[in-house]
């Protein structure tokens, strides 16, 4: 069984390691009584980031309770610490730092440098987003990449694993010169979270997002894929404006026979083959995207639809012979259930097929 992603970080030589360099700039530090405190009897029933706040609020209290003293002692600390383990370090401002503006902004960025600070700046963000957005402007056009990458990320309004930003959500005109500076970027790190900005943008605001990508698209090549990027959640849905934009056209000349599954019913676990038949009618070549979902029964009984690429090609005229083999085996990120559960294929946006097959206990 692989290893938990919980027990990748915050293990017991990790967090050692930190209460160390944490004793080499604070000699008062005692290592004994941090790690009992973080190392509790409840600690095996947390989840990852709940691992995370609690080693920050260990690290509090065992830290002089002056917040200013103890952000400057931690940034001592920081440039020793790596990976998702260093996440403590913004998330000590988050939790302590709310009435220390003047401090905790450059704190942010400079930790941002070693773990990033996408969670840590949204409360800022929601208590005053114009004020931290100044911030965020000028992180925008920072030497560090990482820092370049704090001002896109950091405000996303749909963060994953964050807490969202309904004002951006609702409004995200604040975001959108950010976007703009960033869109060049020379790192690709920046760029996609550029991508992963307005692909959140675009779940409430889609025809903002489509005027942006419109505008954007053709003039350079990783721009391009900014935009590529920036439209999966539009192209997923089959949005026709989107299509355009990248040569997908109206597949009325385009249909779908002889979709047929290995099998009508098999058990929670195992693979699924379907083939199919991609006929194109057309004078030419034409560019396809293909794409099958699967409408997943849920515990309640309700329908879920998950939509997966297939391929993006040119096709030429004729009979095209596709096949896939789709795994129902259960994952962390999605449970499977009995029932009957079916799968649709769809070119360039538009359902063409569908068939359906019983899975079993």
């Amino acid at each position: 069984m692989p290893e938990k992603l919980k027990d990748l970080f915050f293990t017991t030589s990790s967090v050692g390691a930190l209460a160390d360099a944490t004793g080499q700039v604070y000699p008062a530090f005692d290592k004994g009584e941090f790690m009992a405190l973080v190392f509790d009897s409840r600690w095996e029933d947390k989840e990852l980031k709940q691992r995370m706040r609690h080693v920050t609020r260990c690290l509090h209290a065992t830290l002089p309770q002056d917040y200013p003293e103890a952000l400057e002692l931690l940034k001592e600390v920081a440039p020793s610490s790596q990976s998702f383990d260093a996440m403590v370090f913004p998330d000590y401002v988050e939790c302590y730092g709310l009435e220390h503006w003047d401090l905790s902004l450059p704190a942010l960025a400079f930790f941002t440098k070693f773990a990033s600070s996408e969670f840590a700046i949204r409360p800022f963000l929601i208590e005053d987003s114009r004020r931290a957005m100044e911030h965020m402007y000028a992180w925008a056009e920072d030497e560090n990449e990482h820092v370049r990458r704090l001002a896109s990320e950091g405000c996303r309004p749909r963060l994953p694993w964050a807490m969202a930003l309904p004002e951006f959500k609702k409004d995200p005109s604040l975001i959108l010169p950010i976007l703009e500076i960033l869109k060049t970027d020379e790192s690709e790190s920046v760029r996609r979270s550029v991508a992963n900005n307005l692909n959140d943008i675009s779940k409430d605001h889609p025809e903002l997002v489509l005027d942006i990508c419109e505008r954007w698209y053709g003039h350079h090549g990783d721009t391009d894929r900014i935009v590529k990027h920036a439209c999966r959640t539009l192209l997923k849905a089959g949005n026709r404006r989107a299509m355009l934009l990248f040569g997908f056209a109206d597949p009325t000349h385009i249909s779908v026979r002889n979709l047929s599954l290995d099998r009508q019913a098999l058990p929670i676990g195992e693979d699924l083959q379907f083939t199919f038949e991609l006929m194109a009618d057309t004078d030419g070549d034409c560019k396809v995207r293909l794409e099958y979902a699967v409408y997943y029964v849920k515990a309640k009984g309700n329908l879920s639809r998950k939509v997966f690429q297939l391929k993006e090609a040119n096709f030429a005229p004729g009979s095209h012979t596709i096949s896939k083999r789709h795994s129902f085996a259960d994952r962390s990120t999605r449970q499977h259930h009995p029932g009957e559960h079916s799968i649709s294929i769809f070119v360039n946006g538009v359902e063409k097929a569908s068939a359906t097959l019983e899975l079993t206990a």
